[in-house]
């Protein structure tokens, strides 16, 4: 089910009445009644897919059962090794099987050798990436000893299928949603109205921003050699903002629809296109993903503890893991590769720490180095992305390449119509309402709430009106994919 589907719409306020309304004075009815709603929601795409989700909970649970009775180290981490094993082993299977065979028997051909394998064409469980790293930071804290393992199946399986956020995130820390599913809920009405203010922004980001946006960039990308090679750089840009206003749009959603059920999820993102180094940028771009390598990968490999060849190492490892985590493409290894090497200068001379609030905090107008060094940023990002958007490696070397030619010293051409202008100035408006808000946990968190009461519902109209005008049709998340 899409957050931007008429079928959500009615979703969304049935389960919200049961939720207050019929089940409000007992907090198992409660998290019943969203394993229920969960399931449904999940299963409005494919209900056979069910079975992976409801296995993966039912083999974390005993495991967190078993490591609470267990203190021998080695059956410990037999029991975590179970668990690692059926969690990769299903997102292997299904994410990468067809991945590792093609090159596999890409490989053996170089050496002059044949073989044959049969491609299984296997669908890819919706949200199979996040869901799964949900349930693995449960069993490897519980391991790890920070976490009570819980004996309660109903609010586990809730902590795991938490409608919300189970098809894209945030990937969410059992040590911060789980306890929640354990406390009484009541409701708070400013909660509830700043929850629907996010879930507004959150749909004028995907709906107007991200699916304009993406209008432009499938055209130019998919028919890349048809464009100069200032229309490409054009086409990066438009894909760099469909990609943010898509998946930040989704997080917004996910945590305003959180918040209606009295639940807070941790932020995803933190305005990351006002970045001034590298590092900063990953500190503000899907923040639960970059958090969980860091603290499950990143550290226990070392971290930037050891010589300099570990911390190069380590860095790699991470960004590469990262970019492969993305899909089983090249051109998502080669997207995390860029990210090591941007970052590794930062890191080698002790800089990765710089930056750490957002820029120009209480002001408006940067300083001649923060509007440079956001510039400099924003370009290294928007020149990473076209791997990321890429077929494969060959149409990112040549699409590239097409931008580096004479045509990118011309006017953009076949793009700035009326409906390119209206796009562009969609996005120019967007970036400045996200930069007079950045302080915020999202843009429009204060927006207006001096304003007198016929101008803040005059400028919740006119997102509402943008929506409805641009929501011509339900386009999928980017991130559903992964």
């Amino acid at each position: 089910m899409l957050f931007n589907s008429i079928d959500f719409a009615i979703f969304l306020p049935i389960v919200f009445i049961l939720y207050w309304f019929v089940t409000n004075r007992n907090i198992k009815y409660q998290n019943l009644l969203i394993v229920v709603a969960s399931y449904f929601f999940y299963g409005w795409w494919d209900w056979r897919f069910l079975s992976l989700i409801i296995f993966s909970t039912g083999i974390d649970f005993c495991v967190g059962l078993g490591l609470s009775k267990e203190d021998d180290k080695f059956k410990r981490k037999v029991l975590l090794l179970t668990s690692i094993l059926v969690n990769i082993g299903f997102l292997g299977f299904f994410k990468y099987y067809d991945f590792f065979l093609d090159n596999f028997i890409t490989s053996f051909s170089f050496f002059g050798g044949e073989i044959k394998g049969n491609s299984l064409n296997i669908i890819l469980p919706v949200g199979i990436s996040f869901y799964t790293f949900q349930t693995l930071s449960y069993t490897i804290d519980v391991y790890k000893r920070k976490l009570e393992p819980t004996k309660n199946f109903i609010a586990f399986a809730a902590f795991v299928g938490f409608f919300p956020q189970l098809v894209a995130g945030p990937i969410e820390r059992a040590t911060n949603l789980l306890p929640q599913f354990y406390a009484k809920r009541t409701f708070d009405y400013n909660k509830a109205v700043d929850g629907l203010r996010q879930i507004l922004w959150g749909l004028f980001k995907k709906i107007v921003i991200a699916d304009k946006c993406a209008e432009y960039a499938n055209l130019i990308f998919n028919n890349s050699s048809d464009y100069s090679g200032s229309a490409l750089v054009v086409g990066a840009l438009f894909f760099t903002f469909q990609i943010y206003g898509d998946f930040s749009g989704y997080s917004d959603i996910a945590i305003g629809t959180a918040r209606l059920f009295g639940f807070n999820i941790m932020r995803n993102f933190a305005f990351p296109y006002f970045s001034r180094d590298i590092a900063e940028f990953w500190r503000r771009w899907h923040i639960s993903l970059a958090t969980w390598f860091r603290d499950y990968l990143y550290i226990p490999l070392g971290g930037s503890r050891g010589g300099t060849w570990m911390k190069i190492r380590n860095v790699f490892i991470i960004f590469i893991v990262s970019g492969f985590w993305h899909g089983a493409n090249w051109t998502f290894i080669v997207w995390g590769a860029l990210n090591a090497i941007y970052f590794l200068p930062i890191l080698l001379l002790k800089r990765n720490r710089y930056n750490l609030e957002i820029v120009e905090k209480g002001g408006n107008i940067p300083s001649i180095k923060d509007f440079l060094n956001i510039i400099l940023t924003f370009s290294l990002v928007v020149f990473a992305w076209i791997f990321f958007r890429a077929e494969n490696i060959g149409h990112a070397l040549s699409y590239i390449s097409n931008i580096f030619s004479i045509s990118l010293f011309t006017f953009p051409n076949n793009i700035f119509g009326f409906e390119g202008l209206t796009t562009l100035i969609l996005v120019m408006l967007f970036v400045l309402i996200e930069w007079l808000g950045r302080e915020q946990q999202y843009a429009i968190a204060l927006l207006g709430l001096k304003w007198k009461r016929h101008l803040r519902y005059t400028m919740y109209y006119a997102i509402i009106f943008a929506i409805y005008w641009f929501g011509v049709k339900e386009q999928q998340f980017i991130y559903f994919q992964f």
